[in-house]
């Protein structure tokens, strides 16, 4: 799309709110809505610092990505390249940013600056943190960018996971027109990648550090962006089908007879040889990770990303099981199995989310898709935050909002 094309259609939905359609990404279309419903102001950036200096040196020392920074430095910073690196934490705080020092003094006068929040709901549409919103690489190019004053700026993300597969952060270069290359994406993917594997070969509880295996494969279902199959070194970009019987398969890890999936996989009847069909195209794909005989199953764990959230919520961290929620799993499946796990690990969220009283998760909620309209989020935003602040104002705005609307859905109620 044209600079002027998106230009025009952010103009547009600033004042109208009306969807961008085709002429925005769809990654950055929904972003923007994100943004709008939390509230951030379009004609500023300014990220809350809400740390002192001395409390922003005890969370770079304690994070996992503080091991990291030698592998930006090499990989992103070595040749002075003209951009500035990021790294964030799982809230979308900058634990780090360094780099080109003309770049880097422009992008202090928008708060890009060591401590401050660059999530959507503080910052709006901005590569780290739609990167975070997400759970996926993303680059934010120009007037893609919500908050205007960030515009002159690309950027180009990538979320840092542990071996587990929760967040770690994200990954963030920052510049001119080189960042919006395909060249940055990847030398950013790389580098996020070449992080991962640092972290994961260090030693743990003073122990060395025990020797690879090949890497656990990781289906990725949650999003809009969901179907995806990280397979020892290869990235699988799965059809619906597959990416249905994939994360079906994972679900019931001792394994579904034809009838079984079948049912799982549609209202409809489906017949044996169909089901067959389809298990066997799959298997062209991901190899001898599916069985050849049945019941049909996967020969090794997969581990998905409805995993990493169930498991944050098993610990009560509601906030890594949020930063780690990218959006309904495959929401585009009516297949009745997948429609199960998509509502039952949104419920289990949600609910967590509304005990939690924390206004920034329950902010972060009632930004998202599900809860844009969730009533009994913005009402507990309203309660748990500050008479008078930001938080406060906008759940209420919201409020009336969904009053007004359900009064002209049932007028003679």
């Amino acid at each position: 799309m044209s600079v002027a094309t998106v230009s025009a259609a952010h103009d547009e939905f600033v004042t109208t709110g009306q969807a961008p359609g085709r002429s925005v990404r769809r990654v950055v279309a929904d972003s923007w809505r994100r943004s709008r419903r939390s509230g951030v102001d379009p004609e500023q950036s300014s990220p809350p610092v809400d740390v002192s200096a001395n409390d922003l040196a005890g969370l770079r020392r304690e994070h996992p990505l503080s091991v990291a920074l030698p592998v930006v430095r090499q990989l992103l910073l070595d040749r002075d390249p003209g951009w500035v690196a990021a790294l964030t934490d799982q809230t979308g705080r900058l634990l780090w940013v360094e780099g080109d020092a003309r770049v880097r003094r422009q992008v202090e006068v928008a708060g890009f600056v060591a401590g401050a929040v660059w999530r959507e709901d503080c910052a709006g549409t901005n590569a780290p943190g739609t990167a975070l919103a997400t759970n996926r690489e993303v680059q934010v190019i120009g007037t893609e960018h919500w908050a205007r004053p960030v515009q002159p700026w690309n950027c180009a993300a990538v979320p840092v996971h542990d071996s587990a597969g929760h967040v770690l952060g994200v990954l963030d270069v920052t510049g001119g027109p080189v960042v919006a290359s395909g060249l940055a994406m990847q030398l950013v993917r790389a580098t996020a990648a070449a992080i991962e594997a640092t972290i994961a070969s260090r030693p743990v509880g003073g122990t060395s550090a025990v020797p690879a295996g090949p890497p656990v494969p990781t289906l990725r279902v949650l999003g809009g962006q969901g179907g995806t199959l990280a397979l020892d070194v290869s990235a699988h970009r799965l059809g619906g089908r597959h990416a249905e019987i994939l994360l079906l398969l994972a679900e019931h890890p001792a394994g579904l007879t034809g009838d079984q999936l079948a049912v799982l996989l549609s209202d409809a009847e489906l017949s044996d040889v169909t089901v067959r069909a389809e298990v066997s195209r799959l298997r062209r794909l991901v190899g001898p990770l599916l069985s050849e005989s049945r019941p049909y199953r996967l020969t090794r764990a997969v581990r998905t990303d409805v995993d990493v959230v169930r498991a944050a919520l098993a610990v009560g961290d509601t906030a890594q099981a949020l930063a780690a929620y990218a959006g309904p799993v495959l929401p585009r499946s009516v297949a009745p199995g997948v429609e199960k796990v998509r509502t039952r690990l949104a419920d289990e969220l949600r609910a967590a989310v509304l005990a939690s009283r924390d206004p920034q998760l329950l902010a972060r909620w009632a930004a998202s898709d599900e809860g844009a309209d969730d009533w009994a989020a913005w009402a507990a935003l309203a309660s748990s935050s500050v008479p008078g602040s930001a938080h406060h104002l906008h759940a209420h705005a919201q409020l009336a909002r969904l009053d007004r609307e359900i009064g002209r859905r049932h007028p003679h109620e």
